[in-house]
């Protein structure tokens, strides 16, 4: 092929496809404003508690219906507290809370789900309808000894197994129980004590004896004061 050949090839035009079809942008969809979720609330025939966000007073028996509604608006179950009002001046209905943070994450609106519980009842999960309640469900158990029915796993998350009680209820003797670390020793509570208000700086709580009772046999060597020599 001639110099005339190549050069021809070379500039000649590429083949012209089909036209690009134009996008045309989605409509907004309707935000789910704050007055939504109020007439929400009320159309469930919930209670409002709180100004600042919408919060939805609830009892055992309707959480399972409010949650539906609310995923079926588009909400999502964001986290899962539990709180003990039994130190608290102002009077509460009972002891403790739950409250469920929902969350819709193309509108960015809030509301929480109030259920109030006395020492003993019971809640059902929202492991149902939201497969995030599973761990967040056995951090309130584990943590507040609050029961979620219907719960496929409830069981501890944080704590050991053999750790009896609750560390988050207020009756729970903050300070006053050994604590055993994986390698083998016990915070001692006078020690951390004073190593935090600074009687004795070098005091860090990490001393004892080697702990006698379950699971020793699977506990590490303990490391010397000072590490390996």
């Amino acid at each position: 092929m001639g110099r005339e050949g190549v050069a021809q090839s070379s500039t000649s035009a590429a083949p012209v496809g089909p036209s690009p079809v134009p996008v045309t942008p989605a409509a907004p969809s309707r935000d789910v404003t704050s007055r939504d979720v109020t007439g929400l609330i009320a159309e469930l025939g919930l209670t409002e508690d709180h100004a600042a966000e919408p919060t939805a007073l609830v009892t055992p028996g309707d959480l399972l219906r409010a949650a539906q509604a609310l995923k079926d608006h588009g909400f999502m179950l964001m986290d899962t507290v539990g709180i003990d009002y039994s130190t608290y001046t102002e009077p509460r209905p009972k002891r403790f809370a739950v409250l469920h943070n929902i969350y819709h994450p193309r509108d960015h609106r809030r509301v929480f789900l109030r259920v109030w519980l006395d020492d003993g009842e019971m809640l059902p999960s929202l492991y149902p309808i939201w497969r995030a309640a599973n761990y967040l469900e056995r951090e309130v158990y584990d943590l507040m000894g609050v029961t979620f029915t219907g719960h496929p796993d409830l069981r501890k998350v944080l704590t050991p197994d053999d750790l009896e009680g609750h560390p988050l209820r207020k009756d729970f003797p903050l300070g006053e129980t050994p604590t055993l670390f994986r390698e083998g020793r016990h915070l001692d509570p006078a020690a951390f004590r004073a190593g935090l208000t600074g009687r004795d700086a070098g005091l860090t709580g990490y001393r004892g004896e080697l702990r006698r009772g379950r699971g020793e046999d699977r506990l590490p060597p303990v490391m010397p004061e000072g590490g390996p020599k």
